[in-house]
Protein backbone atom coordinates (compact mmCIF):
# COMPACT_ATOMS: atom_id res chain seq x y z
CA UNK A 1 0.00 0.00 0.00
CA UNK A 2 1.44 3.77 -1.15
CA UNK A 3 3.04 5.73 1.73
CA UNK A 4 4.39 9.40 1.07
CA UNK A 5 6.79 10.94 3.93
CA UNK A 6 6.28 14.35 5.04
CA UNK A 7 8.66 16.76 5.92
CA UNK A 8 7.04 18.31 8.82
CA UNK A 9 4.79 15.85 11.44
CA UNK A 10 1.45 14.77 10.27
CA UNK A 11 -1.57 16.43 11.36
CA UNK A 12 -4.39 15.63 9.42
CA UNK A 13 -5.64 13.86 6.34
CA UNK A 14 -8.64 14.57 3.98
CA UNK A 15 -9.88 12.23 0.68
CA UNK A 16 -10.96 14.72 -1.76
CA UNK A 17 -14.58 14.52 -2.00
CA UNK A 18 -14.29 15.08 -6.02
CA UNK A 19 -11.75 12.82 -7.39
CA UNK A 20 -10.55 9.42 -5.73
CA UNK A 21 -7.16 9.73 -6.16
CA UNK A 22 -6.48 13.08 -4.63
CA UNK A 23 -6.52 13.87 -0.65
CA UNK A 24 -4.83 16.69 0.96
CA UNK A 25 -2.27 16.79 4.48
CA UNK A 26 -1.42 19.37 6.85
CA UNK A 27 2.02 19.22 8.53
CA UNK A 28 3.99 20.68 11.13
CA UNK A 29 7.43 21.35 11.77
CA UNK A 30 8.94 20.46 15.32
CA UNK A 31 6.10 18.68 16.25
CA UNK A 32 3.48 21.93 15.81
CA UNK A 33 4.94 23.55 18.91
CA UNK A 34 7.09 26.29 16.70
CA UNK A 35 8.38 26.50 13.18
CA UNK A 36 6.53 26.32 9.65
CA UNK A 37 3.76 24.15 8.25
CA UNK A 38 2.85 22.59 4.67
CA UNK A 39 0.09 21.50 2.85
CA UNK A 40 0.76 18.97 0.56
CA UNK A 41 -1.76 17.53 -2.02
CA UNK A 42 -1.61 14.40 -3.07
CA UNK A 43 -2.12 12.00 -5.66
CA UNK A 44 -2.59 8.74 -5.80
CA UNK A 45 -1.48 6.65 -9.19
CA UNK A 46 -0.55 3.70 -7.62
CA UNK A 47 2.38 5.23 -5.71
CA UNK A 48 1.65 8.22 -3.97
CA UNK A 49 2.92 11.72 -5.55
CA UNK A 50 2.49 15.37 -4.86
CA UNK A 51 0.90 17.70 -7.22
CA UNK A 52 1.52 20.98 -5.55
CA UNK A 53 2.40 22.14 -2.16
CA UNK A 54 1.85 25.57 0.03
CA UNK A 55 4.36 26.63 2.55
CA UNK A 56 3.11 28.65 5.99
CA UNK A 57 4.98 30.77 8.20
CA UNK A 58 2.79 28.80 11.16
CA UNK A 59 2.12 25.04 11.40
CA UNK A 60 -1.21 23.62 9.69
CA UNK A 61 -3.55 21.80 12.68
CA UNK A 62 -6.48 20.51 9.89
CA UNK A 63 -7.75 21.64 6.74
CA UNK A 64 -10.72 20.43 4.69
CA UNK A 65 -11.83 20.14 0.88
CA UNK A 66 -14.76 22.84 -0.21
CA UNK A 67 -17.40 20.97 -1.40
CA UNK A 68 -18.30 22.85 -4.17
CA UNK A 69 -15.39 23.83 -5.91
CA UNK A 70 -12.96 20.73 -6.56
CA UNK A 71 -9.67 23.21 -6.50
CA UNK A 72 -10.19 24.70 -3.19
CA UNK A 73 -8.62 23.85 -0.21
CA UNK A 74 -9.06 25.53 3.54
CA UNK A 75 -6.29 25.28 6.02
CA UNK A 76 -6.27 26.07 9.70
CA UNK A 77 -3.25 27.62 10.67
CA UNK A 78 -1.35 27.81 14.17
CA UNK A 79 -1.37 31.93 14.29
CA UNK A 80 -4.96 31.17 13.93
CA UNK A 81 -5.44 32.37 10.47
CA UNK A 82 -7.86 30.33 7.98
CA UNK A 83 -6.02 29.63 5.05
CA UNK A 84 -7.98 29.33 1.48
CA UNK A 85 -6.19 27.53 -1.55
CA UNK A 86 -7.04 27.33 -5.04
CA UNK A 87 -5.69 24.44 -6.69
CA UNK A 88 -6.28 26.05 -10.61
CA UNK A 89 -3.86 29.12 -9.42
CA UNK A 90 -0.40 28.83 -9.61
CA UNK A 91 1.73 28.84 -6.27
CA UNK A 92 2.13 32.28 -6.57
CA UNK A 93 -1.21 33.85 -6.35
CA UNK A 94 -1.70 31.47 -3.22
CA UNK A 95 -3.41 31.12 -0.40
CA UNK A 96 -5.75 33.12 -1.96
CA UNK A 97 -7.24 34.55 0.98
CA UNK A 98 -5.94 34.71 4.50
CA UNK A 99 -8.70 35.08 7.39
CA UNK A 100 -7.73 35.99 11.07
CA UNK A 101 -9.90 36.56 13.33
CA UNK A 102 -9.01 33.76 16.16
CA UNK A 103 -7.05 35.21 18.86
CA UNK A 104 -5.26 31.51 19.51
CA UNK A 105 -4.38 28.98 17.26
CA UNK A 106 -6.92 27.29 14.73
CA UNK A 107 -7.24 23.68 15.23
CA UNK A 108 -9.98 22.67 13.27
CA UNK A 109 -12.04 23.15 10.15
CA UNK A 110 -15.03 21.77 8.65
CA UNK A 111 -17.25 22.46 5.37
CA UNK A 112 -20.91 22.29 4.95
CA UNK A 113 -21.81 19.28 2.83
CA UNK A 114 -25.70 20.30 2.77
CA UNK A 115 -25.31 24.27 2.09
CA UNK A 116 -22.04 24.15 0.17
CA UNK A 117 -20.92 27.59 0.47
CA UNK A 118 -19.68 27.73 4.37
CA UNK A 119 -17.40 26.39 6.80
CA UNK A 120 -16.73 26.08 10.55
CA UNK A 121 -13.35 26.72 12.37
CA UNK A 122 -12.58 25.85 16.26
CA UNK A 123 -9.91 27.13 18.04
CA UNK A 124 -7.85 26.87 21.19
CA UNK A 125 -9.41 31.12 21.76
CA UNK A 126 -12.43 29.24 23.21
CA UNK A 127 -14.96 29.91 20.29
CA UNK A 128 -16.56 28.53 16.61
CA UNK A 129 -16.77 31.09 13.63
CA UNK A 130 -19.15 30.54 10.80
CA UNK A 131 -17.39 31.11 7.56
CA UNK A 132 -18.70 31.74 3.69
CA UNK A 133 -16.28 31.28 1.16
CA UNK A 134 -16.75 34.87 -0.33
CA UNK A 135 -16.63 37.17 2.78
CA UNK A 136 -13.87 38.28 4.24
CA UNK A 137 -15.30 38.24 7.52
CA UNK A 138 -16.95 36.00 9.64
CA UNK A 139 -20.60 35.66 9.70
CA UNK A 140 -20.62 35.01 13.26
CA UNK A 141 -18.55 33.45 16.38
CA UNK A 142 -20.00 30.99 19.01
CA UNK A 143 -18.85 30.99 22.12
CA UNK A 144 -19.76 29.32 25.25
CA UNK A 145 -17.38 26.77 25.54
CA UNK A 146 -14.92 27.63 28.71
CA UNK A 147 -11.55 25.85 27.12
CA UNK A 148 -10.22 25.09 23.55
CA UNK A 149 -12.42 23.91 20.66
CA UNK A 150 -10.19 21.24 19.19
CA UNK A 151 -13.44 19.82 16.74
CA UNK A 152 -16.11 21.34 15.05
CA UNK A 153 -18.54 19.24 12.41
CA UNK A 154 -21.60 20.33 10.51
CA UNK A 155 -24.49 17.29 10.38
CA UNK A 156 -24.22 16.07 7.52
CA UNK A 157 -28.16 16.13 6.65
CA UNK A 158 -29.10 19.52 8.29
CA UNK A 159 -27.50 22.57 6.96
CA UNK A 160 -28.08 24.89 10.01
CA UNK A 161 -26.65 22.26 12.63
CA UNK A 162 -22.87 21.38 14.23
CA UNK A 163 -21.40 19.85 17.40
CA UNK A 164 -18.38 20.76 18.90
CA UNK A 165 -15.81 18.88 20.83
CA UNK A 166 -13.83 21.14 23.43
CA UNK A 167 -11.32 20.81 26.33
CA UNK A 168 -13.98 22.11 28.82
CA UNK A 169 -15.30 18.35 28.59
CA UNK A 170 -18.40 19.06 26.86
CA UNK A 171 -19.67 18.47 23.22
CA UNK A 172 -22.19 21.20 22.07
CA UNK A 173 -24.86 21.19 19.34
CA UNK A 174 -25.61 23.88 17.66
CA UNK A 175 -28.21 25.40 15.41
CA UNK A 176 -26.95 28.63 13.37
CA UNK A 177 -30.38 30.08 13.51
CA UNK A 178 -30.64 30.01 17.44
CA UNK A 179 -28.67 32.51 19.70
CA UNK A 180 -26.86 29.87 21.79
CA UNK A 181 -26.13 26.16 21.69
CA UNK A 182 -29.52 23.96 21.89
CA UNK A 183 -27.48 21.16 23.35
CA UNK A 184 -24.60 20.32 26.19
CA UNK A 185 -23.53 16.94 26.41
CA UNK A 186 -21.12 16.45 29.63
CA UNK A 187 -19.76 13.67 27.58
CA UNK A 188 -16.69 13.13 29.53
CA UNK A 189 -14.50 13.92 32.21
CA UNK A 190 -11.31 14.36 30.50
CA UNK A 191 -10.89 16.95 27.10
CA UNK A 192 -12.89 15.74 24.37
CA UNK A 193 -10.64 16.14 21.31
CA UNK A 194 -12.78 15.25 18.05
CA UNK A 195 -16.66 14.93 17.35
CA UNK A 196 -18.36 13.22 14.22
CA UNK A 197 -22.10 12.97 12.85
CA UNK A 198 -22.79 9.26 11.51
CA UNK A 199 -23.44 9.86 7.78
CA UNK A 200 -26.54 7.79 8.09
CA UNK A 201 -28.61 8.84 11.28
CA UNK A 202 -28.29 12.35 11.88
CA UNK A 203 -29.13 12.29 15.66
CA UNK A 204 -26.17 10.13 16.30
CA UNK A 205 -22.79 11.55 17.45
CA UNK A 206 -19.56 10.45 18.30
CA UNK A 207 -17.00 12.12 20.84
CA UNK A 208 -13.33 10.78 21.17
CA UNK A 209 -11.99 12.23 24.66
CA UNK A 210 -8.23 12.04 26.57
CA UNK A 211 -9.55 9.99 28.67
CA UNK A 212 -8.55 7.23 26.00
CA UNK A 213 -12.36 6.00 24.69
CA UNK A 214 -15.19 7.09 22.25
CA UNK A 215 -18.50 7.76 22.89
CA UNK A 216 -21.67 7.56 20.75
CA UNK A 217 -24.54 9.11 21.73
CA UNK A 218 -28.12 9.48 20.12
CA UNK A 219 -29.36 13.72 20.95
CA UNK A 220 -32.56 12.86 21.56
CA UNK A 221 -31.83 10.85 24.68
CA UNK A 222 -28.23 11.67 25.95
CA UNK A 223 -28.70 11.05 29.69
CA UNK A 224 -25.99 7.69 28.41
CA UNK A 225 -24.04 7.14 25.42
CA UNK A 226 -25.64 4.17 23.24
CA UNK A 227 -21.79 2.92 23.37
CA UNK A 228 -18.72 3.25 24.91
CA UNK A 229 -15.84 1.87 22.69
CA UNK A 230 -12.83 1.04 25.12
CA UNK A 231 -9.60 -0.11 23.10
CA UNK A 232 -6.71 2.56 22.76
CA UNK A 233 -3.86 3.50 25.48
CA UNK A 234 -3.86 6.99 25.24
CA UNK A 235 -5.60 9.93 24.30
CA UNK A 236 -7.84 9.52 21.03
CA UNK A 237 -7.69 12.04 18.73
CA UNK A 238 -9.93 11.83 16.13
CA UNK A 239 -12.81 10.34 15.32
CA UNK A 240 -14.71 9.73 12.02
CA UNK A 241 -17.67 8.14 10.92
CA UNK A 242 -17.87 5.80 7.83
CA UNK A 243 -19.63 7.27 4.50
CA UNK A 244 -20.54 3.74 3.60
CA UNK A 245 -21.29 1.81 6.56
CA UNK A 246 -23.59 3.21 9.03
CA UNK A 247 -22.18 1.69 12.24
CA UNK A 248 -18.58 2.11 11.66
CA UNK A 249 -16.13 4.58 12.86
CA UNK A 250 -12.44 5.05 12.74
CA UNK A 251 -10.59 6.37 15.27
CA UNK A 252 -6.78 7.23 15.77
CA UNK A 253 -4.93 7.43 19.11
CA UNK A 254 -2.07 8.92 20.91
CA UNK A 255 -1.18 5.01 21.29
CA UNK A 256 0.35 5.23 17.68
CA UNK A 257 -2.69 3.02 16.51
CA UNK A 258 -5.72 3.34 13.87
CA UNK A 259 -8.57 1.36 14.60
CA UNK A 260 -11.81 0.60 12.88
CA UNK A 261 -15.03 -0.28 14.93
CA UNK A 262 -18.36 -1.00 14.97
CA UNK A 263 -20.47 0.16 17.50
CA UNK A 264 -23.73 -2.26 16.78
CA UNK A 265 -21.92 -4.92 18.31
CA UNK A 266 -20.75 -6.78 21.07
CA UNK A 267 -17.36 -6.91 19.83
CA UNK A 268 -16.95 -3.52 18.64
CA UNK A 269 -12.75 -3.31 17.54
CA UNK A 270 -13.22 -4.76 13.96
CA UNK A 271 -9.82 -3.61 12.89
CA UNK A 272 -6.19 -2.61 14.45
CA UNK A 273 -3.20 -0.95 12.39
CA UNK A 274 0.19 -0.10 13.99
CA UNK A 275 1.75 0.92 11.03
CA UNK A 276 2.78 4.54 12.75
CA UNK A 277 5.79 4.97 15.14
CA UNK A 278 4.73 8.13 16.86
CA UNK A 279 1.62 9.74 17.49
CA UNK A 280 -1.18 8.95 14.93
CA UNK A 281 -3.40 12.46 14.81
CA UNK A 282 -4.74 12.20 11.19
CA UNK A 283 -7.59 9.75 10.23
CA UNK A 284 -10.12 9.75 6.83
CA UNK A 285 -11.96 7.59 5.04
CA UNK A 286 -12.26 8.08 1.34
CA UNK A 287 -16.25 8.57 0.10
CA UNK A 288 -15.70 7.78 -3.36
CA UNK A 289 -13.91 4.28 -2.47
CA UNK A 290 -15.38 2.47 -0.07
CA UNK A 291 -12.95 1.01 2.53
CA UNK A 292 -10.15 3.05 1.47
CA UNK A 293 -8.62 4.67 4.06
CA UNK A 294 -5.74 7.58 5.22
CA UNK A 295 -3.72 8.53 8.13
CA UNK A 296 -0.93 10.82 9.00
CA UNK A 297 1.02 11.08 12.30
CA UNK A 298 4.09 12.68 14.16
CA UNK A 299 6.16 9.64 12.24
CA UNK A 300 6.19 12.25 9.54
CA UNK A 301 4.13 9.61 7.21
CA UNK A 302 1.26 9.51 5.37
CA UNK A 303 -0.43 5.91 4.70
CA UNK A 304 -3.48 4.57 2.30
CA UNK A 305 -4.65 1.91 2.11
CA UNK A 306 -7.83 -1.08 1.72
CA UNK A 307 -9.57 -2.05 5.27
CA UNK A 308 -8.28 -5.45 5.88
CA UNK A 309 -4.96 -4.83 4.36
CA UNK A 310 -1.70 -4.23 6.03
CA UNK A 311 -0.83 -0.24 5.40
CA UNK A 312 3.01 -1.27 5.42
CA UNK A 313 2.82 -3.54 2.99
CA UNK A 314 3.80 -3.21 -0.93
Amino acid sequence: MPVFKTPFNGYSVKFSPFYESQLAVATSQNFGILGNGRVHVLQLNPTITEIISFDTADGVYDLCWSESHDSLLIAAVADGSLKIYDLSLPPTSNPIRSLHEHAREAHGVDFNTVRKDSFLSASWDDTVKLWTVDRPTSVRTFKEHAYCVYSAAWNPRHADIFASASGDCTARIWDVREPGSTMILPAHEFEILSCDWNKYDDCIIATASVDKSIKVWDVRNYRVPVAVLNGHGYAVRKVKFSPHRMSVIASCSYDMTVCLWDYMVEDALIGRYDHHTEFAVGVDMSVLVEGLLASTGWDELVYVWQHGMDPRAP
